[in-house]
């Protein structure tokens, strides 16, 4: 298997400080990943397949592409989390224009966030955010705001056992509300929130503790907090919110 790409050079080619001891042929798996990444194929966040799928797809060894994930986690393109998986912790370099113009995070170091951020710390922000947006939400969403997160509750009610692909349908889920709200600097301020939950090290934890019976209960508050909004009941989704961000705390000390 081969790939081509024209993206930005992997970093190994002009940071050669940190470059292991590898064969060619690890090098050219890892280069090929790379590649995939650098296109979006694998996004940021995104648990990547198992050593066995891609000891298949790559008609090499596990002991292979192991070796060239741990070269990829040296230069910081992948986070090996075990019990979890591998993650993409890669980033495309943006233009300075895309960084004026892009998210606000951009100005931020989003892995140094995710690093230092505690739960605790987690939990104050969420608590101060979320109600506020949801208060808002409630009041300013469209009749488009609330059919497409109707839409997005509809796929997140399809989840049985996928906790991976839970975890991503519920921050979308949450930051879809916060675009309800129409207020361009409060989607700044969760979108960054947003982001440190998308980080690996956070999505592999929420993901340990969404069993299928804690999916079931979040996909039945999160239908009962759609109701509200969709009624226009201020009170009522702000203390669904409330529940929410209290439970979800909840697993984070227990998970940490």
């Amino acid at each position: 298997m081969s790939d081509t790409y024209d993206f930005e050079s992997p970093p190994w080619i002009d940071d050669v400080a940190r470059h292991p001891l590898v064969t060619p042929r690890v090098k050219e798996i890892a280069t090929s990943l790379f590649a995939r990444f650098a296109s979006g194929e694998y996004q940021f966040g995104t648990r990547i397949p198992a050593e066995r799928d891609l000891a298949d797809a790559f008609g090499d060894s596990r002991a292979t592409i192991r070796q060239a994930l741990e070269f990829l986690s040296t230069y910081g393109i992948v986070a090996r989390r075990p019990g979890s998986g591998t993650f993409v912790s890669y980033q495309k370099k943006r233009s300075p224009r895309e960084s004026r113009n892009g998210r606000a995070s951009a100005f931020l170091d989003v892995d140094q966030l995710a690093e230092t951020a505690s739960p605790f710390a987690m939990n104050i922000a969420s608590s101060i955010l979320a109600p506020e947006i949801t208060r808002l939400a409630t009041i300013y969403m469209s009749t488009r705001d609330i059919a497409d997160l109707q839409g997005q509750l509809t796929r997140l009610e399809a989840i049985v056992t996928e906790a991976d692909e839970f975890a991503t349908l519920e921050q979308e889920f949450l930051m879809s509300i916060a675009r309800g709200t129409h207020n361009s600097l409060i989607v700044a301020m969760y979108a960054i929130v947003h982001e440190v939950r998308g980080h690996p090290q956070w999505a592999a934890a929420r993901q340990q503790v969404l069993t299928p019976a804690k999916i079931k209960s979040i996909q039945l508050m999160f239908r009962s907090l759609y109701d509200a909004i969709e009624r226009r009941n201020v009170e009522t989704a702000v203390e669904i919110i409330k529940l929410y961000v209290a439970n979800a705390h909840e697993d984070m000390i227990y998970e940490s």
